[in-house]
């Protein structure tokens, strides 16, 4: 009976055992090891390069602390910013070049006169279907003259907010003034230029008096001084009722006797009066030198100012000429290299770039005028002191005949007019040749540039 019972007990373990077995499934062998999983690892920011071409190392760190700050408030995007070039073509030509190589920066910045040649050689993004997605996004936002162009579209010959075409945003707007030496001024005993512009007083015939004062008190020492390029030269043209272009932009205006004068008033300056700085130096460092008492310059120059003059400065709007100032409204903007691997997050970075905080930050700083239609913006800017007397450069915007837009050449090439343009009119202003020899030929080579029906 005991045996018996024994032997039950182990045939029924024996039935639970293979019962066990039956249900547990089998597991096929494997030669792979056997590793713990890890949680994923998060995704790396993506990288995000843009440009400007600053004036001075002052400007530079005006844009590199709004890069750290726009850098501080985007999730998932590491900004880097790169200053390059100088006031040349050189600039644009580097860029070109390295959008051709898919070396360029993702955003940057370029002048306004080259929005054209960049928008129809295919090297900038149109944006306008990013724009049209963008909630409160408007065009209307910004200055009117910059977004002509910024939304003018080649193929329709339209321009606006349904043009299909978005090009970039404007960065900013500047007028030139006279950034001044006061010490020098009151040293050669001349009329103070805010002064005699508050009188209504403040011509190129006192401009010129100033100047010559100033210019006698030593052999290193001068009125007046302007950089080589367009803008400077252009304002005295402007200002005589001239011009590069005809109203239409289609054809080069410069041999007309109104761009003539103005020439002629500036060549005056540099060979019979002597005042100015030789044409063709950088009349930068003379100024923060202390040797140059009136130098011609944009908004961008306040930083550089404000860092090494040591010396009494601040600025005065530009003389009145026959027609005014003949002051330019200056731009630029931010657009987005045609190769860019990431668009959503450069336009991203366009419009924080050129949001109402970033705008009014940068222009705290010096550089510039917000390109934002406000009156708000323009009141804050008059306390982003020094220079005392920023009215100047608002008066510039607001002269009675408006300061003329820098704008691209639709009809043609702007970067060929000024490669024909730039030297010709040097040798009018260094004396090699005469405004008479000047007139003879310049529209016929000028014209060239434009597209021929």
């Amino acid at each position: 009976m005991y045996r018996k019972t024994i032997w039950t007990i182990l045939s029924m373990l024996l039935i639970v055992a293979f019962a066990l077995t039956a249900c547990t499934p089998t597991v096929a062998p494997t030669d792979e090891p056997i590793v713990a999983t890890e949680p994923p690892m998060a995704a790396e920011d993506i990288t995000i390069r843009w440009r400007t071409r600053p004036d001075n190392q002052a400007e530079i760190d005006v844009y590199q602390s709004a890069s750290s700050t726009i850098d501080a408030k985007l999730d998932g995007i590491t900004l880097v910013y790169e200053p390059g070039g100088s006031e040349s073509s050189s600039y644009q030509d580097v860029l070109k070049t390295e959008i051709a190589a898919g070396t360029a920066p993702d955003v940057f910045w370029i002048p306004g006169t080259d929005v054209a040649d960049f928008a129809t050689r295919g090297l900038i993004l149109n944006i306008y279907d990013m724009g049209k997605a963008t909630a409160g996004f408007n065009v209307n936002d910004f200055y009117p003259g910059p977004m002509y162009h910024m939304t003018y579209n080649p193929a329709n010959a339209t321009s606006g907010a349904e043009s299909g075409a978005l090009w970039g945003l404007p960065r900013d707007v500047s007028t030139f003034v006279l950034y001044l030496n006061l010490d020098l001024i009151a040293e050669a005993g001349a009329d103070d230029p805010r002064e005699l512009a508050a009188a209504g007083n403040w011509t190129w015939e006192s401009f010129l008096e100033v100047s010559q004062a100033v210019t006698a008190l030593g052999s290193d020492i001068y009125g007046y001084g302007a950089n080589a390029w367009w803008g400077p030269y252009g304002v005295w043209l402007n200002s005589a009722g001239g011009g590069f272009f005809n109203e239409t932009r289609t054809a080069c205006a410069l041999d007309t006797p109104e761009s003539l004068a103005g020439l002629e008033f500036q060549r005056s300056l540099y060979v019979e009066h002597k005042v100015a700085v030789p044409y063709g130096e950088d009349s930068e460092p003379p100024f923060m030198a202390g040797r140059v008492a009136m130098f011609q310059n944009g908004r961008w120059a306040t930083p550089g100012v404000r860092a090494n003059a040591n010396f009494e400065w601040d600025v005065v709007e530009l003389p009145q000429g026959p027609k005014g100032q003949g002051n330019w409204l200056f731009w630029g903007a931010y657009v987005i290299n045609a190769k860019t691997e990431h668009p959503e997050e450069a336009w991203q970075l366009v419009q924080m770039l050129t949001d109402a905080e970033i705008q009014g930050t940068i222009s705290a700083l010096g550089t510039n005028i917000p390109s934002r239609v406000s009156q708000q913006a323009l009141d804050a800017f008059l306390t982003f002191t020094p220079p005392a007397n920023n009215q100047a450069f608002l008066n510039g915007i607001a002269d009675a005949n408006y300061p003329t837009a820098e704008g691209p050449v639709w009809a043609g090439s702007w970067p060929s007019f000024d490669a024909v343009m730039g030297p010709a009119i040097t040798a009018v202003l260094t004396g090699a040749t005469t405004v008479n020899d000047f007139a003879a030929t310049i529209c016929a080579e000028a014209n060239k540039t434009f597209t021929q029906p």
